[in-house]
């Protein structure tokens, strides 16, 4: 089923009504924005018991800042900041906690349905290759190549200029091929 799109007119009104307290008009908002949340919050993190907390959290933050939220963003591009963000202090926890302890993947967070031993395998060592970028640079392949945003999106999304992000994001595509390259090494 196809995911229905928030027009700016709609979401203008839907915003309306959740400041309003509109139970049903909070619930729209998480419907149709919590997989890109758990995409966005996984893609970070991977598969670990703080997921669902944070993915939680990114709701919990956008309602208790709808007053204040002025609408010049999307309300996807804006909880996609928030999960961002989010994960990205999850990060910083984890690594003062434990300095060279890496996170264990979602089996299927990247894995296609249908695919063949073979390419589950290569999908899997591609998931463990994007957990070992700088956050910095996994953000931006989650966003772009994994979420699907344009470039702009990301740029908006991240605060940063589109040059940044392209930057960031041929960097990211060197650094991920000289990881897989030395992965692939290991396992022959």
């Amino acid at each position: 089923m196809a995911k229905r799109a928030f027009g700016s007119e709609q979401e203008r009104e839907l915003l309306s009504r959740a400041r309003q307290g509109d139970q049903q008009a909070l619930r729209e908002i998480v419907e149709h924005n919590s997989q890109q949340v758990a995409r966005t919050v996984m893609g970070m993190l991977g598969n670990s018991p703080e997921v669902e907390d944070i993915g939680q959290e990114v709701f919990i933050q956008f309602f208790k800042s709808l007053p204040n939220f002025r609408g010049e963003a999307k309300i996807s591009t804006y909880l996609t900041r928030i999960a961002l963000n989010l994960a990205i202090n999850e990060i910083r926890r984890r690594r003062k906690e434990r300095q060279n302890q890496e996170v264990a993947a979602e089996e299927n967070w990247i894995i296609s349905p249908g695919a063949t031993e073979k390419e589950r395998d290569f999908q899997r060592l591609v998931r463990q290759a994007l957990l070992k970028l700088a956050p910095s640079f996994r953000q931006v392949v989650i966003l772009r190549l994994v979420n699907g945003y344009s470039t702009q999106e990301v740029a908006e999304i991240l605060r940063l200029p589109q040059g940044t992000v392209l930057s960031r994001l041929a960097r990211a595509q060197q650094k991920l091929r000289e990881i897989l390259l030395s992965m692939m090494g290991e396992k022959s």
